[in-house]
């Protein structure tokens, strides 16, 4: 791999996408639990949030601008044949932010705004792992423009993606209150946490094992001499990360489970790496045949450069102030 400037044009997107999904995936998570926890604990897992949550989105739309910048034929192309789901998945990122804030200012009907949170959020999460899938699968294209359907997006890979993603945020969402509460509500996220794990686990091994016959390239890159010497430390680091995940959850280590899932993630974004690369539209466009003019790209970069560490300070900074256990009697939200 010649590390040239549009692979880290390609490096940023993939950076971007991966702090949205680990960053927004745990509020997802923790709002699609709100059924299974006591509708008393929901405030606590909203305020566990609330300081934090509104920024996320930022790695969205960084990422999303730079594959519109940096690779405008790829856009051009995934656009059109992921234009459902992404409509599905932002309207969803808008019920749930609506039902956020109206959840602490309703004087009635409140469970009704918790509701719209919950189902905001599967929508998103949903979606998300349905346009994953669909790109994955690969996109019909025909004199560098989408040549498929509305709904070629839809089909079993893409569903199997898609509650794969939903597992996943769980599975963090649950991390994420296991690090931050005490008392019932952590006894609870660590009860669904152990369930939650072999679910994502077993997503992982069903799309995984799906993935290589989507095509060729895949097959060879997991299963042909050398890149499998690349590809075979992955599921190995996967298993070995489930079981110190296990351990952390019956020792009840509560800065660990979160910690691990995030590394997790980071494996499955290493999968797919592994596959894609360097395609940006498989089996259609590589990240050099859709890639913007250098001079684009630079100044893409430029501002990149500039942005980036400006938006990780104010990020950490969050963090590092809101740090700690929540405490249930204060109250942020």
């Amino acid at each position: 791999m010649s590390l040239d400037l549009t692979t880290l044009t390609a490096m940023t997107v993939v950076f971007a996408l991966f702090l949205y999904v680990v960053m927004d995936g745990f509020d997802l998570g923790l709002a699609m639990l709100f059924p299974a926890m006591r509708r008393q604990d929901r405030d606590v897992m909203v305020n566990s949030i609330a300081p934090v949550w509104d920024g996320n989105e930022t790695w969205l739309v960084l990422g999303g601008g730079a594959v519109m910048a940096g690779f405008p034929k790829a856009y051009a192309v995934l656009m059109p044949a992921l234009y459902v789901p992404i409509i599905l998945m932002l309207l969803g990122l808008v019920f749930r932010g609506v039902a956020f804030e109206f959840r602490a200012r309703s004087t009635c009907r409140g469970h009704w705004w918790d509701w719209a949170f919950f189902s905001g959020s599967v929508v998103a999460a949903a979606m998300q792992g349905i346009a994953l899938g669909a790109v994955l699968q690969g996109v019909r294209v025909q004199d560098g423009a989408y040549a498929g359907g509305w709904f070629d997006w839809l089909t079993p890979f893409t569903l199997l993606t898609g509650a794969g993603v939903i597992v996943a945020y769980l599975l963090l969402g649950a991390g994420w209150l296991i690090l931050k509460t005490e008392g019932h509500l952590r006894d609870d996220a660590y009860r669904l946490a152990r369930p939650l794990l072999f679910a994502v686990l077993a997503a992982i091994v069903a799309v995984s094992l799906a993935t290589p016959f989507l095509h060729g390239e895949y097959w060879r890159r997991w299963f042909t001499w050398p890149t499998v010497a690349l590809a075979a430390p992955v599921p190995l680091l996967v298993g070995l990360v489930a079981l110190a995940l296990i351990r952390a959850l019956a020792a009840r280590r509560d800065r660990w489970p979160f910690i691990l899932t995030l590394a997790l993630f980071a494996l499955c974004f290493a999968g797919l790496g592994i596959s894609m690369f360097p395609w940006i539209v498989p089996g259609a466009l590589t990240i050099h045949d859709a890639a913007a003019p250098e001079k684009s790209q630079r100044f893409l970069m430029t501002g990149v450069v500039l942005m980036i560490p400006v938006i990780l300070s104010y990020t950490g900074y969050a963090y590092w102030v809101f740090r700690g256990k929540v405490d249930p009697q204060a109250g942020y939200h």
